[in-house]
């Protein structure tokens, strides 16, 4: 990246709610997530981009715009250190021209160095309420002078992709849900029917079955709805149902 490259960022703040509306607009979290790798990668020229998000105490890749994100990433998780993992855990965005002049991550430094990786810019994600969930990871093949329309454009940017992908993936758990309580009730249903059965107590037979068998609740209803019989499980089927339904 040359210094006289001038990132042409959205020219304000409305082009830029506009970008992460069209984000989130897409289908599945996912495709907000590549959507927002692809576009970040174009803006800064950089040869890979990639999305790490925060699960629990881990951290996973959920979008990559090839293998070398991929790989690259592997070793932070591995390794516990590098910049994107300290960009998701502790909210900072690193910009690194040169790795090899870099000390900070000496045994990640070296893995993706000797991946042909040579500048890498790692931006926080953030949601409303100031909720950390992950970052943006970029990377460069040659070592980078990043501008102040690099700085001043990842930060804008990380934070409408941030808001973008936390509702993305808050639509799709509510959807889950729905879904989920869909399937139950239409397996109540089934149950009810089949066994003149009130609507708790054909709830209880699920939640029985689902304990006992150690197979969550969504897959027993799922499997009820799909093949009008609990699924089998060391070699106990309709019976146990039936045997369930009048206990």
């Amino acid at each position: 990246m040359d210094d006289a490259r001038a990132v042409v960022p959205p020219s304000d703040a409305l082009e830029f709610a506009r970008l992460a509306e069209s984000l989130q607009s897409a289908p599945t979290p996912e495709e907000t997530a590549d959507g927002i790798v692809e576009y970040v990668r174009k803006q800064l020229d950089a040869i890979h981009a990639g999305i790490t998000l925060i699960r629990g105490r881990k951290l996973e890749t959920v979008a990559a715009t090839g293998d070398l994100v991929q790989l690259a990433d592997a070793y932070q998780y591995e390794l516990d250190e590098g910049p994107c993992r300290d960009s998701s855990w502790h909210r900072q965005t690193l910009m690194i021209r040169d790795l090899a002049a870099d000390g900070r991550w000496p045994r990640w430094t070296s893995a993706v160095t000797a991946l042909g990786i040579a500048s890498v810019l790692a931006a926080e994600l953030v949601a409303n309420g100031g909720r950390r969930i992950g970052s943006i990871n970029v990377y460069w093949t040659r070592p980078q002078n990043f501008t102040a329309d690099d700085v001043a454009f990842t930060n804008i940017f990380a934070r409408h992709a941030a808001i973008a992908l936390s509702q993305s993936l808050t639509e799709a758990g509510l959807n889950t849900a729905l879904d989920t309580r869909k399937l139950i009730g239409q397996a109540q249903g089934i149950l009810m029917e089949r066994y003149d059965l009130d609507e708790a107590r054909a709830f209880e037979v699920l939640r029985r079955y689902s304990q006992h068998h150690n197979v969550k609740l969504r897959q027993v209803a799922e499997d009820l709805v799909t093949t009008r019989k609990l699924p089998s499980a060391g070699g106990v089927a309709e019976d146990s149902m039936r045997l369930d339904a009048a206990g």
